[in-house]
């Protein structure tokens, strides 16, 4: 279930004050794919507490991150590893042959070695633990910067 959109219009009405001011404020669009409510919601009260970043929607497995992708045209995606129907390393391929620019993170509690070079390989650009579920604000900010984050 989606958080009501009572951030969407605050946010809406800052960036039209900001444009009013002559101003220019650029919110960053994240997309968070997730099959745990409660992993959603942490990650997205986390990303929504930076500024300039907004998380504008989210999807419970990987088929609706593809649709829900396709739908929201995020700049950003930070999804999980292991979800029902679909599994974060097929939707993120899916994505990257519909929009390779596009940079995405994937969460898990199974990091390895051998699933960051599965990651690289289907063009996901950075990995993180969600037992360390605070280096995601360090790995999406070097994503922004065109950079890879792969710890260990």
């Amino acid at each position: 279930m989606l958080a009501p959109p009572i951030d969407d219009s605050l946010k809406t009405a800052a960036k039209l004050a900001c444009f009013v001011a002559g101003l220019e404020l650029e919110l960053v669009r994240i997309l968070v794919a997730d099959d745990s409510p409660t992993i959603r919601r942490c990650l997205r009260g986390l990303l929504d507490h930076h500024e300039g970043w907004h998380v504008c929607d989210e999807a419970s497995n990987g088929k609706e991150a593809v649709e829900r992708f396709r739908q929201a045209n995020p700049d950003l995606i930070v999804i999980d590893f292991q979800m029902p129907e679909m599994n974060g390393l097929d939707a993120a391929r899916r994505i990257v042959d519909l929009s390779p620019e596009t940079p995405i993170l994937m969460v898990t509690i199974h990091l390895s070695r051998q699933l960051n070079e599965e990651a690289r390989k289907v063009g996901i650009r950075g990995t993180c633990a969600k037992e360390d579920i605070n280096c995601v604000v360090d790995a999406v900010d070097a994503l922004l910067r065109h950079e890879t984050y792969f710890p260990n």
